[in-house]
């Protein structure tokens, strides 16, 4: 009898494993179904207004359209890296802008959460908050941090998605044209479909003030589509990655340093008035001493 026991637990863990194997596998296929070249189109509307202010007006609806190339930069077990480029201009001349990254880490337990006014608090999570949960860390352009969250990836009935809400700061499509409000609650959702992938959002833009409890002034929508094509037509963000990974490896080593600090991270906004983005793109910056000095001097602590 003890022997059938001890038989039947064995043979329960393998399946147990077996099981956790394959369905860490299932994430990791969905995640990099998000690579490739993309017709992107981008949908943004305010949907509810909570303003007591009279004049207060809402964001306009927002509609953008473009191709976008998704690069994949790290495949590693436990961390898938895609890169994301934007080629815009004429087909045949076109313009390469270096866009959003995002960094999937499988049971990640380290955390900068956004604050609001550029500053982000380092927490941790324990083994059981992260269980089989893989994070999406997305980063601006410049390769700083934007907003990160931890959930499963959940396949069912035909469909892989995943789902968080976290805070983060202004897209960059509001911050440049309202000082209102400080921080978003970003409620994200990654949908893996038959012409590519979703993401779709309902997001909460809200006033936050430290010892106050925070202020909703508005909800929105977005629901951005990418429809895959042939990865030919991305064939310029392709060439201009080969020719400027080198420098964007030194960008993320940098940050990777910084954010190896496990501690609250406070950001200048500019520096000589100027962003730090505009410091990195410039093409004579390639340097790793530069670079590492450009990005500490936008670190307050």
């Amino acid at each position: 009898m003890k022997q059938i026991l001890a038989f039947s637990l064995v043979f329960f863990t393998i399946t147990l494993s077996v099981d956790a194997q394959d369905k860490k596998q299932k994430d990791q296929s969905a995640i990099k179904e998000m690579c490739g070249c993309f017709e992107v189109t981008f949908n943004f509307t305010e949907t509810f207004s909570f303003s007591e202010d009279s004049l207060y007006r809402p964001s306009e609806t927002k509609v953008d359209k473009g191709l976008e190339w998704a690069q994949l930069v790290i495949d590693e077990d436990d961390k898938i890296s895609i890169q994301h480029l934007l080629q815009v201009g004429r087909p045949d001349s076109p313009h390469i802008v270096k866009h959003w990254r995002q960094d999937w880490l499988f049971e990640n337990k380290a955390f900068y959460m956004y604050n609001g006014d550029n500053e982000w608090t380092f927490e941790t999570k324990s083994d059981a908050d992260v269980a089989g949960q893989w994070t999406q860390k997305v980063y601006q352009v410049d390769d700083s941090p934007r907003y990160e969250g931890s959930a499963t990836w959940v396949h069912v009935d035909g469909k892989s998605y995943w789902e968080n809400t976290t805070t983060a700061p202004l897209p960059r499509r509001e911050y440049t044209k309202r000082s209102d409000y400080n921080v978003t609650i970003r409620g994200n959702r990654h949908e893996i479909t038959e012409y590519g992938w979703l993401h779709d959002q309902d997001n909460a833009k809200v006033i936050r003030e430290k010892g106050a409890e925070d202020i909703v002034l508005a909800n929105e929508k977005g629901y951005n589509t990418y429809v895959k094509v042939d990865d030919s037509r991305c064939q310029a963000a392709q060439d201009w990655w080969k020719e400027n990974f080198d420098k964007w490896a030194l960008v993320r080593s940098k940050w990777d340093e910084v954010y190896s600090r496990n501690k609250d991270l406070v950001l200048e906004t500019k520096v000589d008035n100027k962003p730090l983005y505009k410091y990195l793109f410039a093409d004579e910056v390639i340097e790793e001493g530069e670079i590492d000095t450009t990005i500490e001097s936008f670190v307050r602590k």
